[in-house]
This record gives C-alpha cells, sequence and structure tokens, in this order.
C-alpha cells in the first residue's frame, strides 16, 4: 500500500513539473469538489478560474477533521478554517476569477456558466496570444510562487 501512495505522489509532482514547462497558456477551471492531492496541480495555471459553489483544496473537510482532531463530525469547522470556498481562494490569490452560477432551471443554469467559461477561456487567450512562450511560462511560474498569504510570528 505503501508504494501507491509514493507512486501517486510521484505522479502528481510530475504532472505540476510538465505543467510548469508548458510553453503555452494553461487555463483551469474547477467545477464541482477539487480536494485531493492531484488538486495541486490545477494551481499550477496561468489562470485558474473557478465556480462559485465550488471547493478546491487537497482534502477534503472530512479528512482534515479527522487527521486533526480525530473526530470526522467537525467537517463545517474543518471547512471554514481550510479556507475552500471560491472566495476565499481568490482572496487569497489562488484563483483568479469566480465565475458566477446563477439560480433557476438547471438547464438554463448550466447554458449561462458555460456561457461565461466560453467568454473568460477565449479573453485569456486573447489577452496571451502576443506573449512569447518563455514569457508564458515564466507568468506561470511567478503566478505560483506569489499565490497565498503567510505571517511571520
Amino acid at each position: 500500500m505503501k508504494q501507491k501512495k509514493e507512486d501517486s505522489g510521484e505522479a502528481i509532482a510530475s504532472s505540476m513539473l510538465e505543467l510548469s514547462k508548458l510553453k503555452v497558456p494553461v487555463i483551469a477551471i474547477v467545477i464541482g469538489e477539487g480536494s485531493s492531492g492531484g488538486a495541486l496541480a490545477l494551481g499550477v495555471g496561468n489562470k485558474v478560474f473557478m465556480l462559485e459553489n465550488a471547493i478546491y483544496s487537497i482534502l477534503s473537510p472530512e479528512g482534515y477533521a479527522s487527521i486533526l482532531w480525530k473526530d470526522a463530525s467537525r467537517t463545517k469547522e474543518a471547512a471554514e478554517k481550510m479556507k475552500l470556498t471560491a472566495k476565499d481562494l481568490y482572496e487569497l490569490k489562488i484563483i483568479d476569477k469566480i465565475i458566477k452560477e446563477p439560480k433557476g432551471d438547471e438547464e438554463e443554469s448550466f447554458l449561462k456558466v458555460a456561457k461565461s467559461l466560453k467568454k473568460e477561456i477565449k479573453n485569456t487567450i486573447e489577452e496571451m496570444k502576443d506573449m512569447s512562450p518563455e514569457m508564458i511560462a515564466e507568468e506561470r511560474y511567478q503566478k505560483f510562487r506569489n499565490m497565498g498569504e503567510y505571517k511571520i510570528l
């Protein structure tokens, strides 16, 4: 079992390394629940968009509560501490844009979200079209290096 975990960790790291080397724009979109080590690779994108009701973290709130407090029933508290909502992640500069999700008819809402995503993807490609491959990779690197916040105690 231990070998498999090491293999998946290595696969995640390799994916992140390869994504970071790409000379084309990388656009990642979180549309539901991105909560595993594999979700880390999404952060390597030049742009990361997230639906407003999606969550994005490296661990589920249940897993976090189980590890931290040995009590999976503290899921709500864990979710609040984890800062995994689109709003939290935007404030931390982990994601670049929150895509609004309209209320109402499911099919109509889906079409509106798809239209918003199409617009954002087109805008991003348009913004980056004159960048050299090296500039694209460097922008992605700098973005990744500058995300999040920390406090020196």
